[in-house]
């Protein structure tokens, strides 16, 4: 039977754009606009700025565009910082079962490549529905998932990102396979990434294995040779993280049904397990009519995960956006602070805003074993509000707005792009964007497309 990586390797290269269904390419057009309104947002970053910096300093010429900035560098520069803007403000798509993945960290790979080398908008398309199928199959592999053994999931990304790359290359599997060691054998991300205080690494580890990915394609191109274990074999990924892995995922269904269509969006700039329960504060807020002023305790129930990551000791304290995106307790007081949870509440002033600050010593977060049980199939929460008067409001949420149970509209998701791309691009540009990603099955280069995504403001 060969190999894990023979396997996938052979599915990708057969798979065609025929053999895609409609639910996902229309799904893949409206990741892309998602992910490119993300990546518009995030060229207003410093962590983006710091980096546009760095490579422009090494001087990393080519034709490739670099989103927002317009500065042509050569593919896998290109396809560094548009990762690193596509997943900049933690605003991107996400998938979570043993283990999460944001597959759009992918993109920026298929983006760069395609443009370099003329190929078109069912190119593109193919690319990215087989980004979202290895990524998202990816996440059900290890039980528990290597998160959960200490790994961040950029360490899966390492498996995937050359998949993509050596498909819109035209590679053929052996080279695919090539790829795939070449990447993955150096590619494990420890979790400390997202662990504690948080740093610009947290949104930069999985944009670096997209790099890799890319660079790891090319070597193969040109005859560069790598392990073909690197998952289940000696030494591999199996044998240096532990046993229980389920390989069903990347064996027996593959081509059966298209994952993209299973992927959920983010209504919120935060890490994905506050989804819900700023769902439910906000809810609460609103239907009560609650201000800070009233408001006494919020207690929020959620799995142990949420408990442990993302309100321990530091969270209470975040000293950088990175750490606030990934602390409930700075978000939920947003909310209570603001009454909605936006980029505009974790600029570097917001940051430090005494009103929001004063609210998190009001947000008890504890797990519930219930909710525990039904996690990933849901994403349950309860919030209850006390307020200085001694009532008590509460509100559960099982899943969270943008999930594919409760999927963004278009007019959502433009409203969410118009959010992010409006402070650097004009009306009618944000439209001849939108208008040339929902028809992409229809353009012939995707250089056209990354014409469009060049600020004018």
């Amino acid at each position: 039977m060969g190999t894990l990586t023979e396997r996938l390797s052979r599915w990708a290269c057969d798979l065609q754009y025929e053999d895609l269904s409609a639910d996902a390419i229309d799904a893949a057009k409206r990741f892309l606009f998602d992910s490119i309104g993300c990546a518009l947002g995030g060229y207003q970053t410093e962590d983006v700025r710091t980096f546009l910096g760095y490579y422009r300093d090494l001087g990393q010429p080519g034709d490739c565009t670099v989103i927002g900035a317009g500065d042509q560098m050569n593919v896998v520069a290109a396809a560094m910082l548009n990762a690193l803007m596509i997943r900049a403000m933690d605003y991107n798509d996400i998938y979570w079962k043993q283990d999460p993945a944001h597959p759009s960290d992918l993109l920026s790979a298929p983006l760069a490549l395609a443009q370099r080398d003329h190929k078109s908008g069912k190119d593109l398309i193919l690319a990215t529905v087989l980004a979202y199928e290895v990524a998202m199959r990816l996440c059900h592999i290890a039980e528990p998932g290597i998160r959960e053994r200490g790994w961040h999931h950029a360490t899966l990304m390492g498996y995937a990102s050359p998949i993509v790359a050596s498909r819109i290359l035209g590679l053929d599997w052996q080279q695919m396979q090539h790829a795939i060691g070449i990447a993955s054998c150096h590619c494990f991300t420890l979790g400390c990434a997202v662990a504690g205080k948080l740093t610009m690494m947290k949104n930069t580890v999985s944009p670096m294995a997209t790099r890799d990915g890319v660079e790891a394609a090319l070597l193969a191109q040109k005859g560069y040779t790598g392990p073909e274990g690197v998952i289940d074999g000696k030494e591999g990924m199996e044998h240096c993280l532990g046993d229980s892995w389920d390989y069903s995922w990347i064996t027996d269904t593959l081509g059966k049904r298209f994952m993209i269509t299973d992927c959920g969006m983010k209504s919120f700039p935060v890490e994905a397990l506050m989804h819900s329960p700023l769902s439910a504060t906000l809810h609460l807020l609103h239907e009560h009519s609650l201000k800070a002023e009233d408001i006494k305790e919020v207690l929020v129930e959620s799995i142990a995960r949420a408990a442990d990551i993302l309100s321990d000791p530091a969270k209470y304290d975040p000293q950088s956006k990175e750490s606030a995106d990934h602390s409930l307790p700075y978000s939920i007081a947003a909310a209570v602070a603001e009454g909605r949870v936006t980029p505009r509440e974790f600029t570097e002033k917001k940051l430090w805003d005494e009103r929001l600050r004063a609210q998190m010593a009001k947000v008890k977060v504890v797990a519930n074993e219930e909710f525990e049980r039904a996690f990933p199939v849901k994403q349950c929460t309860r919030v209850t509000i006390t307020t200085v008067d001694g009532q008590k409001f509460s509100h559960a949420v099982d899943v969270p707005k943008g999930d594919p149970r409760d999927p963004m509209t278009e007019v959502e998701l433009t409203v969410k792009f118009d959010s992010l791309a409006e402070p650097v691009m004009s009306e009618s540009r944000r439209k001849d964007l939108k208008d040339t990603i929902l028809s992409l099955e229809q353009l012939d280069d995707v250089g056209k497309l990354m014409a469009h995504t060049i600020a004018d403001k």
